[in-house]
């Protein structure tokens, strides 16, 4: 069994995301707020005792971020895995703004995270965000003994320990077993 901490990266900074109007996944450009990066620091230093041997992040900028400052204060280095991205509201990355993809996150809500029987709908299921998170943390849990964080993003937390409130800088620890249980 490996312990993984699953931290969320810290408050993004969409302002010049928003301000150059670039939408879908240019979104994910984002940077930290200068209190996102506090949140880093903070979870870095709440976590400093844990011995973590690894960490591996999402390539999102706000979790690159994150992790970068992570790694800094706790002498890890950062690797970068695709597959703990954060959740795709729309596969065709035509969003426009967080208005769209708040409507397709109620309705990912409204259908308990998985398409209807039968009827694809544009965002990604909770089970697909699951299973790419599970594959990264079996290619990453084979490289160490020790303590693993995972900077990555609330809808990756949230399809693997079904926790649904994860804030900014905040982490929630997960036992992984190889297999879909644990947490």
């Amino acid at each position: 069994m490996t312990q993984i901490y699953l931290v969320r990266h810290g408050e993004p900074d969409y302002a010049p995301v928003d301000s150059r109007g670039w939408p879908g996944m240019a979104a994910d450009a984002a940077p930290l707020t200068p209190d996102g990066a506090k949140q880093a620091e903070a979870v870095a230093d709440l976590l400093s005792g844990i011995g973590a041997t690894y960490l591996v992040s999402s390539p999102f900028t706000r979790a690159l971020h994150s992790a970068a400052i992570i790694g800094h204060r706790l002498a890890l280095g950062v690797r970068v895995d695709y597959d703990l991205r954060d959740w795709l509201p729309d596969h065709t990355g035509s969003w426009r703004g967080v208005a769209d993809v708040r409507a397709a996150q109620a309705e990912l809500d409204a259908y308990g995270g998985e398409w209807p029987e039968g009827i694809a709908r544009p965002w990604e299921p909770l089970s697909g965000v699951r299973e790419r998170a599970m594959a990264a943390l079996a290619r990453h849990t084979a490289s160490t003994d020790g303590p693993v964080l995972v900077i990555t993003h609330s809808m990756v937390i949230r399809a693997l320990t079904g926790e649904r409130d994860t804030a900014h800088g905040a982490h929630e620890y997960f036992r992984y077993e190889g297999s879909l249980t644990g947490h």
